[in-house]
């Protein structure tokens, strides 16, 4: 494999002459430079007007690498050739270099340029590239790729150090001013080509540059170039220094070929119809996906495309436009931006013990939580380039402080868990690195579970970037005064600061959504697929649904949410496969009618062709429904929901009057429901989150009102 580097632009605020100056002292020996040990000119040659001046080296160096691969490599020193093309004219240096020991088992390439600085003809820019491509080495391929590498990106750092020495060795000389080269007279060219000699120019002492000239000594008040734009095709040390934080100079390299790769695409791609990104994603934006592989390219650039036509594909570059958090979203949904931590990080608080994640994702669905929180990042890495202009350094993540009071069984419910996996996953994938540190307060002895079922989707990363606190532990030395300044910690945890996220509270259920109230979006949908669905049990046609089992001792696990009259659930069990059938709805409820599914034909019989597994169970308008079944045999499972029927025609039995009052409300026509449903293997299920039969939480108010069967081992858990 080719190992390859390139280096961001390195500017010398100094004119190129000097910079000439500085770097010629580098030969024909450096004592800054240990491994360059010298250097023997091979050829020289000049143009007629001297403007053009090429060298050819042999440089010796001495590799730092152990003693017994040099002593099975037999040498002890290797060589290079390097060629040196400087341009006085243009104002250029182009500097060559191969290795010339070991050329037929390793290749070693080397570029490197000076030029003038585009904006600022007082500044010298410097760029460096690489390649290494190790053919064959006595079976050592591997050590010596990490050797050479080691070795050159060290002397990366080195080579500016020397440059920089020189100069102000120069500038202590007090030599501050080379001149310009400059056409010989035509005469005077005749006779240099006579006498075969180039011009050289020479160095002048400052005080012979005091008369007639107006240049200032480097550092003084030359204007100076405009910091290189995010997105100038090119990269500086100084830009990357300021907006990207420090970075090793393999790292450096990295960003640089993969955002010549992006521009690459963007510019040479469009024309043939192939993938190219629709635009250049900022330099932030594109080091987060290194990072998230620890600098491997190759990884890097295939999570970025991904990301990049995901993006396009949902139009996710224009939701802070388009994007309007419904009200109920605005009411419910306890999160929000509250000033930054200590390191001038945005910080985001989100009370999670105080949010009915059940009722938002039945009220909204998962859409709208999704685009919620697409957002929420987006305006994250908004806020983080506004604190980096703000504060003078790099803020490139974010800091989110989640309070836990309140967390409960209610938040363990699988299909609100299992959309907050679906969310972490989006973001995982395209928000990589955008968390900078992550604060758990108060966490309850609930929150193991949730930890337990949310951390395996965690990359190991940012799993590293969490602080939890049980109690209140977060109080005094060691929690949140640690992190964030006391006049930020918020009034709810002790602290001194209004914070204005809402409080969140129960969701009314008569606003949870079915198939007939489809979210409102004019927007591309980002899951085309929804944890929940909706039926209508119509009186003599009830909704069923079946499952298959091919082993025993699997867990049938539902969840549903009676929204209009009264229904009665029922599960049974068939050797044989139902056939579906479905109720043709009359024309004036046809527009209305929804999915009503039935499965068990009238033909059969109960305790011949299907046995019931699980004792009926009347479910009242309003009411919530969770529970579960362990199966016992394989075979086919019908969930079954019909109409209740009205009261029994019993004249020696008297009615309660909340069974009348609740024949009164229920529609004569049908009933509506919304309903989930997933099977478990029965080794996932023990002690999971669906494991909800001791389970009684206050702030669902969930009642202890079990009906289970022994024989079935099912439970079922009624909320109202």
């Amino acid at each position: 494999m080719v190992q390859k580097y390139q280096s961001p632009v390195r500017v010398y605020k100094y004119p190129f002459e000097l910079v000439m100056a500085a770097y010629e002292k580098r030969f024909p020996t450096c004592p800054e430079i240990p491994v360059f040990l010298g250097s023997e000119i091979l050829q020289e040659s000049k143009s007629e007007d001297g403007a053009v001046h090429i060298v050819e080296r042999s440089c010796k160096l001495n590799v730092d690498a152990p003693r017994l691969l040099k002593k099975i490599a037999g040498v002890e020193y290797v060589f290079f050739i390097q060629k040196n093309t400087v341009n006085w004219k243009e104002r250029t240096l182009l500097i060559e270099a191969h290795n010339e020991t070991f050329a037929n088992r390793v290749v070693v390439l080397e570029t490197c340029s000076y030029s003038v600085h585009p904006e600022n003809e007082e500044w010298t820019c410097f760029e460096q590239s690489a390649s290494l491509d190790i053919k064959s080495f006595f079976g050592f391929e591997n050590t010596v790729e990490k050797i050479a590498m080691k070795q050159y990106t060290a002397n990366i750092k080195r080579g500016k150090e020397v440059i920089e020495h020189y100069l102000k060795e120069l500038i202590s000389q007090g030599i501050t001013f080379i001149p310009r080269w400059t056409p010989p007279p035509v005469s005077r060219q005749k006779e240099k080509r006579a006498l075969a000699v180039g011009h050289n120019p020479g160095i002048v002492p400052a005080e012979s540059c005091m008369h007639g000239t107006t240049k200032e000594q480097p550092g003084g008040s030359c204007p100076a170039a405009e910091m290189a734009s995010p997105d100038a095709d090119k990269l500086d040390t100084e830009y990357i220094e300021r907006y990207l934080g420090q970075l090793t100079p393999m790292q450096e390299s990295c960003l640089i070929r993969l955002r010549q790769w992006l521009q690459e695409m963007h510019k040479g791609k469009s024309e043939a119809g192939e993938w190219k990104p629709e635009k250049i994603p900022k330099d932030e934006h594109i080091l987060r996906f290194l990072r998230a592989r620890d600098f491997n390219i190759d990884k890097a650039r295939e999570m970025l495309c991904q990301s990049l036509t995901w993006r396009k594909q949902y139009q996710v570059d224009y939701i802070l436009q388009t994007w309007r958090p419904p009200s109920l979203l605005e009411e419910y949904y306890t999160g929000g931006w509250h000033y930054q931590d200590k390191d001038g990080r945005p910080l985001y608080i989100l009370r999670l013990g105080q949010m009915d994640t059940k009722g938002l994702v039945k009220a909204l669905g998962e859409e709208s939580l999704l685009r919620h929180v697409l957002s929420i990042n987006e305006q994250g890495q908004k806020r983080c380039e506004e604190n980096t202009n703000l504060f003078g350094r790099p803020i490139t993540s974010w800091t989110c402080l989640v309070d836990l009071e309140g967390l409960n069984m209610r938040h363990l419910w699988r299909p609100g868990v299992k959309a907050l996996l679906r969310i972490i996953e989006v973001v995982e994938d395209n928000y990589p690195e955008t968390l900078g540190r992550l604060l758990i307060v108060r966490a309850p002895r609930v929150f193991p579970v949730l930890w337990t079922l949310v951390s395996p989707f965690i990359n190991e990363n940012t799993r590293q970037k969490f602080l939890i606190y049980s109690g209140n532990n977060y109080q005094g030395p060691g929690g949140l005064v640690d992190y964030l300044d006391k006049d930020v910690i918020p009034d709810f945890l002790g602290g001194d600061c209004m914070c204005n996220v809402p409080e969140g509270g129960l969701v009314p259920k008569s606003l949870y959504q079915t198939d007939e109230e489809p979210e409102n979006s004019d927007h591309i949908r980002l899951w085309t697929e929804t944890i929940y669905h909706s039926a209508n049990v119509l009186k003599g046609a009830p909704h069923e649904i079946v499952v298959e089992i091919l082993e025993g001792e699997s867990v049938i696990t539902w969840d549903f949410d009676i929204l209009k009259g009264d229904v009665v659930f029922c599960l049974f069990h068939s050797k044989r496969a139902p056939e579906t059938s479905r109720k043709e709805a009359t024309s004036s409820s046809a527009s209305t009618a929804g999915d009503n599914v039935q499965l068990i034909d009238k033909s059969w019989v109960l305790g011949v062709d299907y046995s019931r597994m699980e004792s009926p169970l009347v479910c009242r308008e309003g009411e919530s429904i969770q529970g579960s079944h362990v199966t016992r045999w394989p075979g086919f499972y019908v969930l079954q929901w019909k109409m209740h029927s009205s009261l029994p025609c019993s004249g020696t039995s008297l009615h309660r009057v909340d069974d009348v009052l609740a024949s009164l409300q229920v529609s004569s026509h049908k009933c509506k429901l919304m309903y989930y449903f997933e099977v478990l293997a029965s080794k996932d299920f023990r002690g999971s989150m669906s494991s909800l039969e001791s389970c009684n939480s206050g702030f669902s108010q969930l009642s202890a009102a079990t009906t289970s069967s022994n024989q079935s081992q099912s439970s079922s858990l009624i909320s109202r």
